[in-house]
């Protein structure tokens, strides 16, 4: 079996004892960005999985974009990335 060579770990245990890997990021082409999505990407920041700069040029994001999904996460929860969600967590 061959694994292709990356840098930085294959992958990451989080807090709750479930593991992240590489294979559980969304493809690099992802347009359609639900909350799941989101989730597993800022996570994957968060943790070490991935840098910073390669999920912003991966994913072809903004810093803002991406920095309000961390904001959101890290003041309200995950549920806060939910798009029905977003306008009653800004009127807070």
């Amino acid at each position: 079996m061959y694994l292709k060579k990356v840098d930085g770990p294959r992958q990451v245990t989080l807090p709750d004892g479930t593991i992240l890997s590489r294979a559980d990021l969304p493809p690099a082409d992802t347009r359609r960005w639900v909350a799941s999505r989101k989730v597993i990407v800022v996570r994957a920041v968060a943790y070490g999985l991935i840098p910073r700069r390669e999920a912003l040029e991966r994913y072809a994001l903004s810093e803002e974009e991406f920095d309000s999904w961390c904001a959101a996460v890290d003041t309200h929860g995950e549920a806060a990335l939910k798009v029905t969600s977003l306008q009653k967590y800004r009127q807070l």
